[in-house]
């Protein structure tokens, strides 16, 4: 299809996995061999268009190696072999508030990490109340992230990417931070993302919210892929496979 935003073609993603590894020159002459290793195949030839303005979900077991994937298309790890071309611009939401300088106040912060996902110091400025807004953390503002709860951290660390405004989001597990009030305004913001035509890949365990925001869905097992399509006939499949 012409209207494709994200398209992985044939990934693979290999790991080394060492037993016996030489940590110098010397160790490895005294030794006379090699470091040993075995190859860890994480993902084999995955395949699949996301089409824009769609939310497309990744769906797996724990160690499925859709995280692996996620942070391919996240630019966090590159491809053994296969490709990934994007139609616009992306930002990744795995590590919220990765960021973060702790001595600095929340203010400070919100400075630095929005320009560490791209954002001008004129972007930050006209979105900076409604950064504030939604983490909820004005009382704290000036307070350094140190001394923030780890809820609050993930919060302001949330607000923060999500108003980077990219064309693709890529997304990590993100609507099962903060309490369910934040939750819910998390939800709110993702169903405001799809009406405006932008493009979420989301990892996620929680089989109703693929159901309710998903259009298509991939699921993995053991590095392969399963199945591609709409998100109702995968998470069908995928619930079967394990009943």
């Amino acid at each position: 299809m012409s209207d494709w935003a994200v398209r992985v073609s044939d990934v693979s993603k290999r790991f080394r996995l060492y037993h016996e590894r030489n940590q110098s020159l010397k160790s490895a002459i005294l030794r006379g061999r090699t470091s040993k290793h075995e190859d860890f195949w994480a993902l084999k030839d995955i395949s699949f268009d996301v089409i824009e303005g769609h939310t497309h979900g990744l769906i797996g077991s724990n160690g499925s190696g859709k995280s692996t994937l996620l942070k391919c298309l996240a630019k966090i790890y590159w491809p053994t072999s296969g490709t990934i071309e994007y139609r616009g611009r992306m930002a990744s939401l795995l590590e919220v508030g990765s960021g973060f300088h702790l001595e600095l106040s929340g203010r400070e912060n919100i400075y630095l990490n929005g320009s560490i996902l791209g954002m001008s110091k004129k972007e930050i400025d006209s979105k900076f109340d409604e950064i504030v807004d939604f983490s909820g953390v004005e009382r704290f503002l000036d307070q350094p992230v140190k001394n923030y709860s780890s809820g609050m951290y993930v919060r302001l660390g949330f607000s923060i990417a999500i108003n980077v405004d990219p064309d693709i989001l890529v997304v990590d597990e993100v609507l099962s931070v903060g309490d369910e009030e934040f939750q819910r305004k998390s939800f709110q913001k993702f169903l405001e993302f799809k009406k405006r035509g932008k493009t979420v890949i989301l990892v996620t365990h929680t089989m109703p919210v693929v159901e309710d925001i998903c259009d298509t869905v991939t699921w993995i097992n053991n590095g392969e892929m399963m199945q591609t399509g709409p998100a109702a006939d995968v998470v069908k499949k995928y619930q079967s496979s394990i009943d």
